[in-house]
């Protein structure tokens, strides 16, 4: 199969050239979804001339099989004090739980990542301005359900965006279309036939800690 990025940095970089008519505009901003978009937006950031912040999300994992998704969280910050924005697919629970997993399993899921999603909002920088009426471009280092992505576009719609565009350097071909309704615009360098994990794609797929999120954006901007 072969990699396609050294690191996110470069891919970054890379996916730039897919979002060129955006260079400087003063109606445009990127947020990076916490962690691994963040050095994505990061780069995009530096090579557009934009300003770049940070949203926290959380996948929902199925219980024992944490990889695979059945939902996602996503922070707001759209509201007073903020609010988490919910995206779960029912159908999958139900068959799931059809199956023999138990809804106590899947709320415990719910819970544990909710407690993380308000600890990372309350430690990453916040925005210095509202999304009413922006352009907001939301980056990450790949899509694999697309759940995260989705909590993260309701969460930037009801803060008031007025268009949003999805910037990844890799998606699985599934997970770009089903976003492609919800937005202006998805842009993908690479939408392999048969998708792997995201990390298969990267030579350097580093695990991010919250002081590198702060790191590369401490003066972020929303």
């Amino acid at each position: 199969m072969g990699t396609r990025f050294q690191d996110r940095e470069q891919a970054g970089r890379q996916l730039a050239g897919l979002l060129s008519r955006f260079r400087d505009r003063p109606d445009t901003l990127i947020l990076g979804l916490a962690r691994g978009g963040v050095p994505v937006a990061a780069a995009l950031a530096s090579e557009l001339g934009l300003p770049a912040g940070v949203l926290a999300v959380r996948k929902l994992g199925i219980p024992g099989h944490a990889e695979i998704a059945f939902g996602a969280l996503a922070w707001s910050g759209g509201q007073p004090g903020g609010q988490v924005v919910r995206i779960v697919n029912r159908s999958l629970v139900n068959r799931l739980l059809a199956l023999g997993l138990t809804q106590s399993s899947f709320d415990e899921v719910e819970r544990r990542e909710r407690a993380e999603l308000e600890r990372r909002a309350a430690r990453y920088p916040q925005p210095a301005h509202d999304l009413g009426g922006k352009t907001v471009i939301l980056a990450d280092d790949g899509l694999a359900t697309g759940a995260s992505m989705r909590a993260a576009v309701e969460s930037v719609r009801g803060a008031g965006a007025a268009r949003v565009v999805v910037a990844i350097p890799v998606a699985s071909m599934t997970a770009q279309a089903s976003l492609e309704p919800l937005t202006e615009a998805v842009l993908s360098l690479h939408t392999p036939g048969q998708f792997h994990a995201v990390g298969s794609y990267y030579q350097v797929f580093e695990q991010l800690e919250d002081d590198d999120v702060v790191r590369l954006l401490p003066g972020a901007t929303g």
